[in-house]
């Protein structure tokens, strides 16, 4: 937890208040929204959160106090900052200090270049303070056989002495040229990845291009509406949605991006997203078999299919079912002499007619659940079972 926030309704305060621990994680994010609804405030678009009560390790932060801000601002700020080292956290905080800055706007598009500032807060070691001053003048980057030769020392007196720096409560500040940014425009968050995702999906209302909202998915539910929303449109046919497929296979992509209207299926994929972060080792590869053998024909038993993928068999380079056979063969560990008497194409065929399973491109694939809608799916690639053979043990 970045910050904790106790806010309330400014037009009605007989409603009560909220105290809400940011950033908010993904998994309370539905239930915050509804706390805050619960004293009619948590627009998606409005600025309708007053600031009671701030407490956090950003002291600056309290400026936001008595102010009303939108609820996703305020956790995408949290975001922000929770990826700040100790120096960025001096700079971000001396740098709104020298500004004067105390809108969330602002603070926000602080966070994108108050790198480039140089903050001393102890002035005993010069060789350090020059260096790292070098290394805000270069983005935060620099070889290290060039760090190590450099007199860090002259750098730091050079600065001292000829610049003007400004006395903040966090340190002496100077600039460095910084401008503040205006990659925050007030109303549609930047990109950032704040934590690991399957896929993100860009959204633009149809005919204003240059209006986006950002899905990281797997995300809370809410999220998608309150997206739509942001982007002045009523339903999500009036957005266009654009697919990055992250660790989306490219059949799956198509399935949702080429041959569907991916804006009007933007919950399936949310749930999909979210059986993807959900698999364990070798499940990916699993359901990408299991798609590649059923080819659902609709988003919905794309996502079927992932619900219950514990309930499948598959058995990956085997095409016939002889080599399934040989399989299951292994598996019950007859003894030499006896085996060689099993005729293991029967055995094999027998099983797949008995399983209704399936050998595609990937291999073999059985389900042994009940779902009704998965056995439909597999059902049209079903063939007629063959005629039985002779086999089993030899006579």
């Amino acid at each position: 937890m970045i910050f904790q926030a106790v806010v309330s309704n400014k037009a009605h305060p007989e409603y009560g208040q909220a105290t809400i621990p940011f950033p908010i994680p993904n998994s309370d994010y539905d239930n915050t929204i509804e706390l805050l609804e619960g004293v009619a405030i948590g627009s998606p678009t409005d600025q309708d959160c007053r600031v009671d009560e701030l407490n956090s390790g950003y002291p600056i932060l309290n400026r936001l106090v008595i102010q009303s801000v939108n609820v996703d601002e305020l956790d995408y700020l949290a975001k922000r900052l929770e990826s700040f080292c100790a120096s960025e956290s001096s700079q971000f905080q001396a740098m709104a200090c020298k500004l004067g800055l105390a809108d969330i706007k602002d603070l926000i598009n602080l966070t994108f270049c108050c790198q480039q500032a140089t903050v001393i807060t102890d002035f005993s070691n010069l060789d350090k303070i020059g260096k790292e001053h070098r290394m805000n003048l270069n983005g935060g980057a620099m070889p290290a056989e060039k760090y190590d030769s450099l007199d860090g020392r002259n750098v730091a007196l050079d600065l001292i002495l000829n610049s003007a720096g400004a006395i903040t409560p966090y340190g002496v500040v100077y600039d460095n040229g910084m401008k503040l940014a205006q990659i925050y425009n007030g109303r549609h968050l930047p990109e950032y990845y704040y934590e690991p995702c399957v896929a993100t999906v860009t959204l633009t209302r149809i005919g204003q291009p240059n209006e986006r909202e950002i899905l990281y998915l797997p995300c809370a539910d809410s999220k998608i509406s309150r997206a739509i929303q942001r982007l002045g449109a009523g339903y999500p046919g009036q957005c266009r949605a654009e697919l990055d497929p992250g660790n989306l296979c490219e059949a799956v992509r198509e399935l949702f991006e080429d041959e569907f209207e991916l804006n009007e299926h933007l919950d399936t994929l949310n749930c999909l997203a979210r059986c993807y972060q959900r698999f364990q080792n070798g499940d990916m590869e699993k359901y990408h078999s299991v798609f590649d053998t059923a080819w659902p024909q609709t988003p919905e038993e794309a996502l079927f299919l992932a619900e219950n993928l514990h309930d499948f068999t598959v058995a990956d380079g085997i095409s016939t079912a002889e080599e399934y056979g040989q399989i299951i063969a292994d598996a019950m560990e007859l003894d030499p002499e006896l085996a060689k008497y099993l005729d293991i194409r029967h055995l094999g065929q027998h099983r797949i007619d008995e399983e209704g399973g399936i050998l595609g491109e990937r291999g073999y694939v059985a389900y042994k659940g009940s779902q009704a809608e998965v056995k439909e799916i597999l059902g049209r690639h079903i063939l007629p079972a063959q005629e039985p053979q002779m086999g089993g043990l030899a006579q």
